[in-house]
């Protein structure tokens, strides 16, 4: 499709994709957006001109987070999506091209991007067979790589909302109880060996009552999209804390998510079938449609030294989202299963997303053997785990032959000293 505002060619935010997110401009009020090219549209603006209010109330979009607009539903969400592309088409509704179309935009440089919603939950999965497998490979040589409830339920921990940041948050490297297997007692001070977890997370729509759960095939209509997810993870600290009761203080202190939601609608050309899932899941987690999708990966690291020297950000590992052994739908269903009630505006990311191959693997953990193999980045130096002053950047898109190119942006954050 054509826009008749300036969207370059390899833009993230084609017309076709118009992910959602929230702003402020100069510290004023926050308004909620869609990404257009170089762009972003006042959402705000559009319902106060009363371009929606045949399909919408404004008030959903003029609200200073997503959870209302989420709680609405998809009829509500694809009415307004639809709306928005015809507003925007060169050929379409005219209405904002001809009413001072420059007062409902703002250029994404001149404006401060905040958390798009309000998030009262996280949980985080662990559900990419590759990364199981290498971490049971690592920590139980000899032992069977998988644990025996893996290939039947998605497993996950809940992690803490109130640490979920979006892009370009600085992280402060935490401090903890650590404990090497060669020392008789434990000591305090801060991680080092500061790990990342590249992951894509989805964000809830509607939710359901406590003690009714989603069913699989219902899925769809309470996941609204997905965003970019880095699980900072301090790999000391988790390896002393987590038995019995799994991961606490070596993930709860950040989290950070990439500021544009990217909607299933906008998805749809990508959608695949997942991996062969052996055996059969129970019936409650079986689908009868496709839910894995062809997302590109890609993690990349700058150093201080680098920076100082003009060097480009390295990539570290690139892979696919498609491969996820355990898919949303499943994780949804699973989560509900029990009764649990999910809220608009809940985050569950899939856990730490790695591939087959080498440079395919999510976690520095991965990539570096547990510490044993840094990385040699272009500077000279080398990275087993993160040093103060690193910059992580998560990056993801779509691309397929007669498809528009479908970008996430990106989800950055630079490491801090401890405090």
């Amino acid at each position: 499709m054509q826009s008749w505002r300036d969207i370059g060619e390899r833009s993230d935010f084609p017309l076709e994709n118009l992910p959602y997110g929230a702003f402020r401009t100069h510290g004023g009020a926050i308004h909620l957006g869609v990404a257009i090219g170089e762009e972003v549209l006042d959402l705000a603006a559009v319902a106060e001109a009363g371009l929606i209010d045949d399909i919408c109330e404004r008030e959903l979009l003029e609200a200073g987070s997503l959870n209302p607009f989420l709680a609405a539903g998809r009829e509500c969400w694809t009415s307004v999506r639809e709306r928005l592309i015809a507003l925007l088409q060169r050929d379409g509704d005219a209405r904002l091209r001809t009413a001072n179309a420059d007062r409902f935009f703002a250029r994404q440089r001149d404006i401060e991007m905040v958390p798009p919603a309000e998030i009262g939950d996280y949980v985080d999965f662990y559900s990419s067979i590759e990364h199981a497998t290498n971490l049971g490979r690592m920590f139980r040589p000899g032992g069977d790589a998988l644990m025996p409830n893996w290939r039947h339920l998605p497993i996950g921990y809940h992690g803490r909302a109130s640490t979920i940041v979006i892009d370009g948050t600085p992280i402060v490297r935490p401090s903890g109880q650590r404990k090497p297997p060669q020392v008789p007692l434990p000591a305090f001070g801060p991680s080092t060996r500061l790990d990342i977890e590249l992951e894509v997370g989805f964000i809830t729509g509607p939710g359901n009552a406590m003690g009714e759960p989603i069913d699989i095939a219902d899925a769809r209509e309470h996941i609204f999209g997905l965003v970019l997810v880095n699980d900072w993870s301090a790999r000391d600290i988790q390896a002393w804390e987590y038995q019995p009761l799994g991961p606490f203080l070596g993930k709860s202190f950040a989290t950070t998510i990439s500021p544009w939601i990217v909607t299933l609608d906008a998805l749809e050309p990508f959608r695949t079938a997942g991996p062969l899932q052996v055996p059969q899941p129970l019936e409650y987690l079986r689908t009868r449609e496709e839910w894995a999708y062809d997302i590109a990966l890609a993690v990349d690291v700058q150093s201080q030294t680098m920076r100082e020297r003009g060097i480009a950000p390295q990539t570290i590992s690139r892979t696919t989202f498609a491969a996820m052994y355990w898919n949303m739908a499943q994780q949804l269903a699973h989560a509900t299963s029990n009764g649990t009630a999910i809220r608009p505006g809940d985050l569950y990311a899939s856990g730490t997303i790695s591939g087959p191959t080498p440079d395919s693997l999510g976690s520095l953990i991965e990539l570096t053997l547990n510490g044993e193999r840094p990385i040699e980045l272009a500077s000279g130096e080398r990275r087993a785990f993160l040093e103060d002053g690193d910059e992580v950047t998560l990056r993801g898109w779509c691309e397929r032959d007669a498809a528009a190119r479908i970008g996430f942006g990106a989800a950055r954050g630079m490491v801090l000293p401890a405090r």
